[in-house]
């Protein structure tokens, strides 16, 4: 909560608003001080309110409520910086949710930045250059992802970044996660 601040200046005194005849009164030179400092923390976070927004700038407590207007659902083992950088990246990726590049994008930023991501999918459309030729892809629909990392170990890495894809696919389209250790072995 911003209001358990000790100290913090108004940058405003009310007293210095009040006729001069008022300022002089012993009992409003008591309490209007009370009134600055309910009011600096309202007045600090207005003063900031584009640092707020900001979601590299905005408070660690902040950023949950930030990710909410994108309509990120955060995970609590992501670290803060890959918080901020999701939070900042969620309208792009928002644009491209479905796609093999945007599911790719969404992975890498949950998986962390030392991840590769490879993403094999069914296709949505095909066209064959040949009047009656054979369409490519698959005719079954399917979306598998491979992660490779420096540690494909983590716990329950492979359940969060399956709930990232599930989030990202159609409904109807079947998914699944591989992780590999950076060695190429299976994690």
């Amino acid at each position: 909560m911003r209001g358990a601040i000790p100290g913090l200046p108004s940058p405003a005194a009310y007293l210095t608003r009040l006729p001069a005849i008022l300022q002089e009164d012993e009992f409003l030179q008591r309490m209007m001080p009370a009134f600055d400092d309910a009011t600096a923390p309202v007045l600090s976070v207005l003063d900031n309110l584009a640092a707020y927004l900001d979601p590299h700038l905005t408070p660690a407590d902040h950023l949950d409520w930030l990710a909410s207007w994108v309509d990120i659902s955060v995970d609590q083992a992501w670290t803060v910086q890959q918080r901020r950088d999701i939070v900042a990246g969620a309208v792009a990726l928002h644009r491209r949710t479905g796609t093999a590049g945007g599911i790719a994008d969404a992975v890498r930023l949950a998986a962390g930045p030392d991840s590769t991501v490879e993403v094999d999918e069914s296709g949505g459309t095909a066209w064959s250059a040949k009047p009656g030729g054979k369409l490519p892809g698959r005719d079954e629909p399917g979306v598998t992802v491979t992660v490779t990392l420096p540690d494909a170990s983590a716990d329950g890495l492979e359940a969060r970044l399956t709930r990232v894809v599930r989030s990202l696919v159609p409904a109807h389209v079947p998914c699944s996660v591989q992780l590999r250790g950076a060695k190429g072995g299976k994690g």
